[in-house]
């Protein structure tokens, strides 16, 4: 499908968009190519016209273009509401394991985008329901991981886990991380678990800070349903999507988790891989 209407998101008062994004638009515009940009992009430039809300965005437009780092590309996923927009991730941020496309990439990596030669890769997400009551109380999306995590009280949390019904233990830990392959280089990275290519077909179940030593990660194949019940009668427990948004959950609260019916497409820059990236982000090989 050609591309006609560009979508741009950005990371709001980075002090680079007043340097990147007017020269971008002049360029998208130069190629017969509509620009929409969001609110928080339109707070950082002047005179555009064509602003939308995030949610707005992905309605208008072919491919969205991402200023910032992680944090902004999952907000900006997590908005396009299962649509199968490409996004094109441009790093302004720090680590930076999702918006690998540096500034001077933009442009060749666009005109490739632009005349059909994409490589883009498909990032499965999660999709997690909060069961309360034998009811459906919120239903969540995530690209990185699904976090249940204690408060500010330091005190061990119980987990029960079952997968496709089949119980695996009670995990004693500060929290638990269900990961996707694309989120095994974030939270779960830091609290022990694996580095995962993102296109494995698996899940990762990783402890915060597991009471018992042998409770180690766990990979799965992503086509389980894995079933986590609070067993916390004293404490507040957080579900967190994305390091983002959530919500507090009670004691016996069930979270639900199986991989989502949608993925998320990112283009990825010519002549780049994923070990490369990885070399480059966690310093391998270095002293």
């Amino acid at each position: 499908m050609p591309i006609t209407k560009v979508g741009i998101t950005s990371k709001p008062k980075k002090a680079e968009l007043r340097e990147i994004v007017p020269p971008l638009i002049k360029w998208l515009r130069e190629r017969n190519i509509e620009v929409f940009i969001d609110k928080e992009t339109g707070s950082s430039i002047e005179n555009f016209d064509k602003c939308l809300t995030r949610n707005e965005l992905p309605t208008r437009v072919d491919l969205v273009i991402v200023l910032g780092g992680d944090g902004t590309l999952l907000a900006t996923a997590r908005a396009l509401n299962r649509r199968p927009i490409p996004i094109l991730a441009v790093n302004l941020g720090g680590l930076g394991f999702l918006t690998v496309i540096t500034r001077d990439e933009i442009y060749p990596t666009l005109e490739m985008a632009l005349n059909g030669d994409l490589r883009t890769e498909k990032r499965v997400q999660l999709e997690a329901e909060v069961v309360r009551n034998d009811e459906v109380i919120s239903s969540l999306l995530a690209l990185n991981d699904v976090v249940l995590n204690k408060g500010a009280i330091s005190r061990v949390m119980d987990f029960d886990v079952t997968v496709d019904g089949q119980f695996v233990s009670t995990y004693k830990a500060d929290g638990l991380i269900v990961s996707t392959p694309t989120g095994s280089t974030a939270y779960s990275l830091a609290a022990g678990g694996p580095v995962m290519v993102p296109t494995v077909e698996a899940m990762i179940i990783t402890p915060i800070c597991a009471h018992m030593l042998s409770n180690r990660p766990v990979v799965l194949p992503d086509t389980v349903l894995i079933e986590v019940t609070v067993k916390s009668q004293r404490e507040s427990i957080y579900l967190t999507i994305d390091g983002q948004v959530g919500l507090t959950l009670r004691s016996e609260d069930i979270v639900r988790m199986r991989k989502g019916s949608s993925s998320v497409e990112l283009i990825q820059p010519p002549h780049k891989n994923y070990f490369e990236i990885l070399r480059q982000k966690l310093k391998w090989g270095e002293r």
